[in-house]
């Protein structure tokens, strides 16, 4: 079968100056994308700036036979946002994808959380995102294509110790991902999300010896496929690692039903309330609202 490219394409990557990033801008390259490699090149925990980076892996791209070009811009501000989705329609015209990639690390446990642990990753993992996709949506909808990857993490998912900030905003763009799908449905715009294990400069503590067998460059497939115009799905979340690829999905349990619900009623059928059992997958609140009406019109009581 031929393989996929992306001839014609713009793709905008952040924090794109090493790590996942890079492998992702890299691959896009490679299979013909013209990529916009965003980093401010700051530390891990956000500070500092330093354009090198982006400029490197441009610069890589090119020598490769491929089109970049290096954006230091943040995207933690809307005016950061938009200056990146500016810097793609200055240098190629267009803007084709999105993939949100730019993170940084505030890490403590929760009852010593402050503000300024708290603020700069939201806005740079949850607004971040909000920032670059709406100035890029706006030409995706005009176009009526568009595909945006955002990136998501296990410690929102599952929920990780220390790591509250750093969760709620990566649960925040499950949300994201999944209001944009159906936003995006009408102009053939599809939003995926990944929650990825990768060797990083932000994970290699965490990951301990298994970070060994976690090359970030085995996560940059599924972001291409994700970011690919065949791909069939909207509103999904993939874990990747390693080579290994699996689905994420919001399961909903047949539950128990009783109009006159009472605290009681909690106590005595929570186990059945609990039971996975013929659970749902929900693609959207529409198919929830049906599972409770179908319930309530199935009663006895």
């Amino acid at each position: 079968m031929a393989e996929l490219g992306f001839d014609g394409q713009v793709a905008i990557v952040t924090g794109a100056g090493g790590g996942l990033g890079k492998e992702h801008a890299l691959l896009l390259a490679a299979r013909g994308a013209r990529v916009v490699v965003n980093d401010i090149g700051g530390s891990v925990h956000g500070e500092g700036s330093d354009l090198g980076p982006a400029e490197t892996v441009a610069a890589q791209i090119r020598d490769a036979g491929g089109e970049a070009v290096a954006d230091g811009h943040s995207v933690a501000t809307p005016e950061g946002g938009e200056a990146i989705v500016d810097t793609a329609l200055g240098a190629f015209g267009r803007v084709d994808i999105v993939v949100n990639n730019a993170g940084i690390l505030r890490d403590k446990a929760f009852h010593n959380l402050t503000p300024e642990l708290l603020d700069p990753v939201i806005d740079v993992h949850l607004k971040g995102a909000f920032h670059v996709t709406r100035p890029a949506w706006v030409k995706m909808r005009e176009q009526g294509y568009g595909r945006v990857v955002n990136t998501s993490s296990n410690s929102g998912i599952l929920g990780n110790f220390g790591q509250s900030n750093y969760g709620a905003a990566k649960m925040g763009l499950v949300g994201f991902t999944r209001v944009l799908a159906a936003e995006g449905a009408r102009y053939n715009i599809k939003v995926n999300a990944i929650a990825p294990l990768a060797r990083t400069r932000m994970t290699e503590e965490l990951l301990g010896a298994a970070a060994d067998k976690l090359d970030p460059a085995l996560v940059s497939p599924v972001v291409a496929y994700l970011a690919h115009e065949s791909v069939p799905v909207s509103g999904e979340v993939y874990t990747v690692g390693g080579g290994r690829v699996a689905r994420f999905f919001i399961g909903m349990t047949r539950g128990f039903t009783s109009p006159a619900l009472r605290v009681e009623d909690v106590r005595d059928h929570f186990s059945e309330i609990r039971d996975e059992t013929g659970y749902s997958v929900p693609a959207g609140p529409g198919d929830e609202l049906k599972a409770l009406l179908d319930a309530l019109g199935g009663t006895g009581e």
